[in-house]
């Protein structure tokens, strides 16, 4: 049997004293590193690297609102964490409710699901959609990045060779949209591989007409999450038309990589965006728009505590 090495800090200012000095393999959920790295049925995986434990430094397990009202999950919470708690943004809570199966929920983190930086993750759609930044620490210190940055491409991320993803920042508060919108296309609600999922958020100005803010982006859509800030500025300042639905959902069609099953990715997207911004238009008494008619979206945005 291969022998490996592992650290297990018991503090963050102790894993980040061994992150600058030896090239190790940070593990905490472990569910997508352990399948990356396995090997034929009944063999252990083999890590190329030592492997440092960080699942119950403290520092990574919190989840708070700072002092400019913005929801601080630390990179060690886990997606059932996550679901449950009402301090977390409601698009992030729904993708972390259906990310696969109760157990792997109860063992992935956010952190892990971000460096992943697959274009089918479930968390990165609603990140992205949401502003969210990356904490990124070292001995040298702090430094934060835009989520969307931080994915550079499909399995890249922009994280030195002494750098530890620490906290992950999303700028959200309950008042920020008038209507959101969320939904995950798979074999199943959850305990499957997403084969799109779409989140959409908009805002009016006070005239109820004049659209302040629109957001849309979509996983499994190409080499990374899609938004395309372009396309949103289409409505931006505008009312709500059959005509700018349309411009809005043929700009955003341009975006979608061309590959891989294109049709149909393209087609479930149009009908989400489309059905999401007619039903705004209409001003409906619920936040939550569903997808469909006879769909029951679920976990409504509740007051945060």
């Amino acid at each position: 049997m291969e022998e490996l090495k592992c650290y297990m800090p018991k503090t963050l200012r102790e894993a980040l004293e061994i992150k600058a000095k030896v090239d190790v393999i940070p593990l905490a959920g472990g569910s997508d590193l352990m399948v990356s790295h396995k090997r034929t049925l009944g063999l252990t995986p083999v890590f190329e690297k030592p492997v440092m434990i960080i699942r119950n430094l403290p520092e990574l397990r919190k989840i708070y609102v700072n002092d400019k009202g913005e929801c601080c999950i630390g990179a060690g919470c886990t997606s059932a964490e996550i679901a449950e708690n009402t301090l977390c943004p409601w698009h992030l809570r729904q993708a972390a409710s259906r990310m696969g199966a109760i157990g792997l929920r109860n063992s992935a983190t956010i952190a892990g699901n971000i460096a992943n930086a697959s274009p089918k993750g479930d968390t990165p759609g609603p990140l992205y959609l949401l502003d969210a930044r990356v904490k990124l620490s070292s001995l040298r210190g702090d430094r934060e990045e835009l989520v969307s940055d931080f994915i550079v491409k499909f399995r890249t991320i922009d994280l030195k060779s002494d750098e530890l993803i620490t906290e992950i920042i999303v700028p959200y508060s309950e008042d920020d949209f008038d209507y959101i919108f969320w939904h995950k296309v798979g074999t199943r609600k959850a305990n499957a591989i997403s084969k799109i999922t779409v989140s959409q958020a908009i805002k009016f100005e006070k005239d109820g007409k004049t659209v302040k803010d629109f957001r849309v982006s979509a996983t499994a859509t190409g080499a990374k999450t899609n938004r395309s800030r372009d396309v949103e500025k289409l409505l931006i300042g505008k009312a709500i038309e059959p005509a700018i639905i349309e411009e809005v959902v043929n700009g955003f069609d341009q975006v979608i990589s061309p590959r891989a099953m294109p049709e149909f990715r393209r087609e479930a997207t149009r009908r989400m965006i489309r059905r999401f911004l007619t039903e705004a238009a209409k001003h409906p008494k619920d936040k939550v728009i569903d997808t469909y008619e006879g769909y029951s979206m679920t976990g409504a945005p509740a007051p945060r505590k």
